[in-house]
């Protein structure tokens, strides 16, 4: 007897099976980090025709750990159906992690920012590189590299991208600004005008060029404040060597080009 049940469980790996809602556990991996939306269309239509994709899930001891197919198992749990049709992968937790990354990505319903920290944890828990990456994804290296410049956002700068809906050319020109208070204070701007990508990059650019402005006076500024330090020197030692009884005097000449002092000191006859 025991011999035909792991027959049937053989037999049953990559087929379409009936598992009960109960049995199927979360994925830890799952790329997807918000189901705030509403699912109940899902759930309407699921209730009238079914599941028609099944679920992927992978064996988990005595359970089954969910790969792809959340929001279809969540609707399918709100229309109250106790079992629902599965393909029961036989994959490590690498290929599990990557399964579930794919199907949300060919789905186009992952966020940028959900796709870009689920890339990642398939290079650092994983022993990925980024052209492992991008091969597993069907996606150019290039690519993939831009994804994970995405995460040098802080976790406050892509909670109000996301929360205003702004897009993933919007994130990308924020990047080009070094530091936080600069990228939250433009990203205020771009929110409260409801700037576009274009003008968004606009105001990016006159912000950059601002700064490299104020950059370039306090430099010019600095060589100023030395060269008058360097003539107030002078007069000091103009005025110490006069009240030293010694007729010594200078005089600044303007040049087109340059500033010229000339300072002359008398020679000492000898008696």
């Amino acid at each position: 007897m025991a011999g035909f049940l792991n027959f049937t469980k053989e037999r049953l790996v990559n087929k379409v099976v009936e598992i009960s809602t109960d049995d199927i556990i979360s994925n830890p991996n799952q790329p997807r980090s918000d189901f705030s939306e509403d699912i109940s269309q899902l759930a309407d239509s699921i209730a009238q025709n079914g599941i028609l994709q099944p679920i992927s899930v992978r064996r988990k001891g005595s359970k089954y750990e969910l790969i792809a197919g959340e929001r279809r198992l969540r609707a399918a749990k709100l229309c109250g159906f106790p079992v629902v049709p599965c393909i029961v992968h036989e994959v490590s937790d690498r290929h599990s992690a990557v399964l579930a990354l794919v199907e949300n990505i060919q789905r186009q319903d992952l966020s940028f920012f959900d796709e870009a920290s689920a890339i990642e944890k398939l290079i650092t828990l994983y022993g990925m590189t980024q052209e492992d990456a991008a091969s597993k994804l069907g996606r150019a290296q290039s690519t993939i590299a831009n994804k994970l410049r995405l995460l040098r956002l802080t976790e406050k700068e892509r909670a109000l991208i996301t929360q205003y809906g702004l897009t993933e050319r919007h994130a990308r020109a924020l990047l080009r600004l070094g530091s936080a208070e600069d990228r939250l204070f433009i990203l205020d701007k771009i929110i409260k005008c409801d700037l576009n990508v274009e003008r968004s990059e606009k105001l990016i650019d006159e912000f950059i060029g601002s700064k490299r402005d104020k950059v370039s006076y306090k430099k010019r500024s600095v060589v100023f404040q030395n060269v008058k330090l360097f003539v107030n020197t002078i007069n000091k030692a103009i005025e110490t060597m006069q009240a030293a009884g010694i007729s010594a005097d200078s005089r600044k000449i303007q040049n087109e080009d340059y500033i010229e002092y000339r300072v002359r000191i008398p020679i000492q006859k000898k008696t």
